[in-house]
């Protein structure tokens, strides 16, 4: 696994979790969840049953976007947005404890839009017309780079990796950023980069591409990992082989691979016995977590007190 940073002036704890996440690569998988509000109902439905953490926990930065239609907006959507305004601040006290974190941002569309704006249907942002400088759609996209590049400053100012993942599942046409199709994708992926990176000194990031297709990657020299989301058939664990050779395919350099997004935990004796060399899993929210609908209790218990799984309690400190 690579572990010199993509951006160069990268944090030297960048570099310590790269060379960490290599160290226990097709040895070992960091236990990961989502949380999608305040509650953080995913982790402490996880403590209570197998009386441990994950080692990686993801934050929803959706109630972050600037441009959000408040006036034109579904209950289902405001709620969703209540319940995750404030993301940050359990963001930092999950720090405070040297768990590993990962940001989701389903951007709400920087022009325009109703409801749930992020999805392609309910808006009529176009990716293409963001790249082109001086336009609206590019003026609008810089703005809430701008605001993003401060939240993320304070991370960076306590010298805070985090595993960055924008423009999620950019092989598909739902969300606005995949909507103009993959090369579009990858270039507003390069264009964030570089925004991030050479304009606003933002250096504590780990790049972490979201795509399984070859014909969008982004390109070494702009993310640090690769990663996918799968969501298998409900209980349908195994060591998601496939998926990883797949997912492989995109580049020839050895990057760490993930999987940015599963509904389905890995069988965690089928993947000590395969190496398969996934770094972390991150289950989804709700029913993936808090109900046996997609994992039962049984299979939670069994794969965070396994000897591949690394938990909270199992991660050295990385910062």
């Amino acid at each position: 696994m690579i572990t010199t940073p993509c951006d160069k002036k990268a944090i030297p704890e960048v570099t310590r979790v790269l060379e960490y996440l290599s160290s226990v690569e097709g040895k070992n998988i960091l236990t990961g969840q989502h949380t999608q509000s305040m509650g953080m109902e995913e982790t402490n439905y996880i403590e209570k049953i197998t009386g441990k953490l994950p080692a990686v926990c993801g934050f929803e930065l959706l109630a972050y976007s600037p441009n959000i239609n408040w006036e034109d907006a579904d209950e289902a959507c405001l709620s969703e947005v209540r319940e995750a305004t404030g993301t940050l601040e359990k963001a930092y006290e999950w720090a405070e404890r040297k768990g590993l974190l990962t940001f989701t941002w389903h951007w709400f569309s920087p022009l325009g839009g109703r409801d749930k704006s992020f999805y392609t249907e309910n808006t009529d942002f176009d990716g293409c017309k963001a790249l082109q400088e001086g336009t609206e759609e590019y003026l609008a996209m810089c703005h809430d780079l701008d605001v993003m590049a401060e939240l993320l400053r304070g991370f960076q100012e306590k010298q805070i990796p985090v595993l960055w993942r924008p423009f999620h599942e950019a092989e598909g046409a739902w969300f606005w950023w995949g909507a103009k199709g993959p090369e579009t994708a990858k270039a507003l992926y390069r264009f964030m980069f570089r925004y991030f990176t050479e304009k606003k000194g933002i250096h504590n990031l780990i790049w972490v591409w979201n795509s399984p297709l070859k014909e969008g990657y982004v390109g070494d020299e702009y993310c640090d990992i690769i990663s996918r989301d799968i969501y298998p058939p409900a209980h349908a664990h195994s060591d998601f082989a496939d998926y990883w050779k797949e997912l492989r395919q995109i580049t020839d350099t050895q990057k760490g691979a993930a999987l940015g997004e599963v509904g389905i935990i890995p069988e965690p004796d089928v993947l000590s016995e395969s190496h398969i060399p996934w770094l972390w899993y991150m289950t989804w929210s709700h029913d993936f977590c808090l109900t046996d609908k997609f994992n039962d209790k049984e299979m939670l218990c069994k794969l965070y007190k396994h000897p591949v799984a690394v938990t909270l309690d199992r991660l050295p400190v990385l910062y």
